[in-house]
């Protein structure tokens, strides 16, 4: 893996994110020649710049929104990651308009901006909640997927390599559950729960990490690659937490929030009918049948659909026992635990 990076020109869409700051990381571990990260929040860029100190980083203020921009900061690049997404799913469901201007539309300008500029690969971050969505976030990241599977459709000669992967909860990044519960934890409360039966899988950073640099060797157009994963209901997980941090396990019911699923999917029967299983991935090949009707309506796939969905609810669960070692593994966990302990001595 480090060959493929080394001396290479790299853009990180949504750069200054959870993914973002973990892959500019390990890029400059590998000999990068240079990381582009583009993001919105000059703040946030300049917090990374003073933590980095590393030339090697180049920050571009802006919005994948505006093509212009990322046509300007895909220039002469080499490989993209296009991480950069509304991601909260209750606000998407109040504004859904703006999920649609960055998750679809921004998309498209990553996408067109990558072709024009002859950029050799593109990964695409999505998300379990595109599959069956019920959300405006997992709606607009589906379609981010099919954007990527369009152009593998339409451009079967471009020297530019459209990929996308599809992930569960990454754990521990921001906005997501466990830091909140921490945080709920060290305050004295019980922490917050919707749903205690509501499932969902787990993700650390460095697995999802893996995942975005698989598709980079093995992805051919329109592919979608599929981390699989365990899961655990939420009820369990607020109580692991507890355990961990020696409170008493109480959990504050607070119902189902906006736009929320009772399990998620990470492939659909009807993907895995046709995916291909290497182990710990799962790559769905794009349907590149084209606008030949006949294939469609008369002739269809022989193949067929069978079996079931791989969804948090059939996923292999795991118990309390098992999701407090896998919190144990995460440097955000022991460094929060490292501190209460330091706060008891003294």
């Amino acid at each position: 893996m480090t060959a493929l990076f080394a001396d290479r020109r790299v853009l990180i869409t949504g750069g200054t994110g959870s993914f973002g700051q973990t892959m500019t990381r390990r890029l400059l571990d590998r000999a990068v020649g240079e990381v582009r990260v583009l993001s919105r929040d000059e703040a946030k860029q300049d917090a990374m710049r003073r933590t980095l100190c590393d030339d090697r980083v180049r920050y571009y203020v802006g919005d994948v929104r505006d093509h212009d921009t990322v046509l300007r900061a895909t220039r002469d690049v080499d490989f993209v990651f296009h991480a950069a997404a509304l991601k909260q799913v209750p606000s998407c469901e109040f504004f859904p308009l703006e999920a649609v201007r960055t998750n679809v539309l921004g998309s498209v300008n990553v996408v067109e901006a990558a072709e024009r500029n002859d950029v050799g690969s593109v990964v695409m971050l999505g998300t379990d909640k595109a599959v069956y969505p019920v959300n405006a976030m997992g709606m607009t990241k589906a379609l981010m997927e099919k954007v990527a599977q369009a152009h593998a459709r339409n451009n079967r000669g471009s020297r530019t390599t459209i990929s996308s992967v599809r992930y569960g909860n990454v754990m521990f990044s921001r906005g997501s559950v466990i830091p909140l519960f921490i945080e709920q934890i060290r305050a004295g409360r019980a922490p917050t729960v919707t749903n205690p039966s509501m499932t969902r899988f787990l993700m650390s950073l460095a697995d999802s990490v893996e995942l975005v640099e698989h598709a980079f060797l093995h992805a051919r157009p329109g592919d979608i690659f599929i981390r699989k994963a365990g899961a655990c209901t939420v009820g369990d997980l607020a109580v692991a937490l507890c355990q961990l941090f020696d409170v008493p396990a109480k959990l504050d019911l607070i119902g189902v929030r906006h736009g929320e699923k009772l399990h998620e999917t990470l492939a659909s029967r009807e993907e895995l009918s046709r995916a291909d299983d290497f182990g710990d991935f799962f790559r769905v090949p794009v349907d590149d049948r084209d606008l030949n009707y006949a294939r469609y309506v008369s002739e269809g796939d022989p193949k067929g659909v069978h079996g079931t969905d791989f969804n948090s609810a059939n996923a292999p669960r795991l118990a309390v026992p098992e999701i407090g070692q896998l919190l144990r593994t995460l440097p955000e966990v022991r460094a929060e635990l490292a501190a209460r302990d330091a706060a008891l001595v003294s």
